[in-house]
């Protein structure tokens, strides 16, 4: 048997590293995401297309079932939404309780410059909590305007929103102070959207 065959037949003729570059023995649910969606691209029809598509949503479908973390995430249903609006009130009742938030609230309000910042460092938390920190695999699907991810849209949509009605409704903003209750609500909005970011992704879908 010459060296060729021996190898041949040592690997079963299988090329491990595959023709895309991809080492097989150590590729995940990811690569094929990745595969697949390099595959959609390529292909003409319509039908092809929609025939890749449910592929990856039987590829979902499946690293769903295998682990709690790692999974591919994509789109932003609502489903979603609720997963985001139930994390958000459950990290945001202690700070609707609790006159913490008032006392961070009054020292943010005349400060604008501090608001803001508490502000985007609340949106970097969720920005790594998703799609830097990789408890899942999140890929973004149909970005609004091409540029914004709508699961980010979302998950600080709804924790803000929240916020603000949380704080209302049990009577710690009054609206007739606008500044102060913006202060109070930028203050519950920065665990409330942690909460609402891994409630998103912690169950995976």
């Amino acid at each position: 048997m010459s060296d060729a065959e021996g190898d041949e037949a040592g690997d079963g003729g299988v090329d491990v590293a595959g023709d895309g570059g991809v080492d097989v023995a150590s590729a995940d649910m990811g690569d094929l995401f990745d595969e697949l969606q390099e595959l959609e691209a390529l292909v003409v029809t319509e039908a092809a297309r929609e025939q890749v598509r449910e592929t990856m949503r039987v590829a979902m479908a499946a690293s769903a079932t295998a682990s709690p973390f790692g999974r591919v995430i994509r789109g932003f249903d609502r489903g979603d939404l609720a997963e985001a609006l139930l994390g958000s009130i459950l990290f945001g009742i202690p700070m609707a309780v609790e006159g913490g938030t008032q006392e961070v609230g009054t020292f943010l309000a005349p400060r604008p410059g501090y608001l803001v910042g508490t502000f985007l460092f609340a949106v970097g938390l969720v920005v790594g909590i998703i799609y830097v920190a990789d408890f899942q695999d999140v890929r973004v699907h149909k970005p609004i305007f091409g540029l914004i991810p709508r699961r980010l849209v979302g998950v600080i949509g709804v924790s803000l929103l929240t916020a603000a009605l949380l704080l209302t409704a049990w009577g710690r903003i009054d609206w007739t102070e606008p500044s102060l209750a913006v202060a109070n609500v930028v203050v519950a909005f920065v665990p409330m959207s942690i909460g609402a970011a891994l409630g998103d992704l912690l169950p995976g879908s």
